[in-house]
């Protein structure tokens, strides 16, 4: 492999995981476009979407641990949750990585393509700020946030990703979760996730080993420093980045997909 595809991989790996940290997802939202269309921009081969989605699902792994170490003191995992989601989403997850293989390369874009619009259209529905009671205790529907899980687990396993790009949006707007609890808990259930997605992955041989490798070792430097300087960030701020990202990421894969669709 060539040095400056070395560097490239690593560098993808980096921004989307310090994202992750920062925004309490995955980072596979942001990885998998830039995997797919950056290489072939530059000159090199380009990684097939079962190539891309196998190594975003490893790198979610890291990227999310370094993440949910960084706010292991801050309070803010919530275990309630994270257990309630946390189990859900990865028998969803594990069943959508292992079936992706069953699907056509069009397939897996589409599903990203869907999922990341969904994501988008939540993330802007106007809702109150919701915050902490003074004991710490959040209430929320045990059943309706499992359920919402396990779909999302699903759908996300199948382009590799462990979902935090939807949780976050649904623990925001649909369950009401306070935002710092969404961020911290959402990286603690996306690493459930990405377990299951990786386990799909590995077991179909969809992973590629030394790209794998090297965006994962930039997902342990770049999460930590991203969930540093989230912890910072005004709340307001992190979902306007998350929302701007989603968005436009959105619309390249749905670029393609018509592009595909006219051709």
């Amino acid at each position: 492999m060539e040095w400056t595809l070395v560097l490239v991989l690593f560098l993808v790996g980096f921004f989307g995981s310090f994202i992750s940290g920062m925004v309490g997802i995955g980072g596979a939202i942001i990885n998998y476009p830039m995997l797919l269309f950056i290489p072939p921009l530059l000159g090199f081969a380009a990684f097939s979407p079962h190539q891309v989605s196998g190594i975003s699902a490893v790198q979610v792994v890291f990227a999310t641990l370094g993440g949910v170490l960084s706010y292991r003191k801050s309070g803010f995992l919530n275990k309630k949750v994270i257990l309630s989601m946390g189990i859900s989403v990865l028998i969803g997850s594990f069943l959508g990585g292992f079936g992706s293989n069953l699907l056509s390369e069009h397939g897996i874009n589409l599903v990203y393509g869907i999922l990341a619009m969904i994501a988008v259209v939540l993330m802007f529905i106007p809702r109150k700020n919701v915050e902490m009671s003074s004991d710490g205790q959040i209430s929320i529907n045990v059943w309706l946030a499992a359920g919402l899980a396990f779909i999302v687990g699903t759908s996300a396993g199948i382009v590799g990703a462990g979902g935090a790009f939807l949780l976050v949006p649904i623990m925001l707007t649909i369950l009401k979760i306070p935002t710092r609890v969404t961020i911290a808990s959402s990286l603690a259930i996306t690493f459930i996730s990405s377990i299951g997605v990786t386990i799909g992955k590995i077991s179909t041989g969809q992973v590629e080993v030394l790209p794998t490798i090297i965006v994962v070792i930039a997902s342990l430097i770049a999460s930590p420093l991203g969930a540093k300087i989230g912890k910072k960030t005004k709340t307001q701020v992190l979902r306007g980045i998350l929302a701007v990202l989603i968005g436009f990421t959105a619309l390249k894969i749905w670029f393609t997909i018509i592009k595909s669709w006219v051709s």
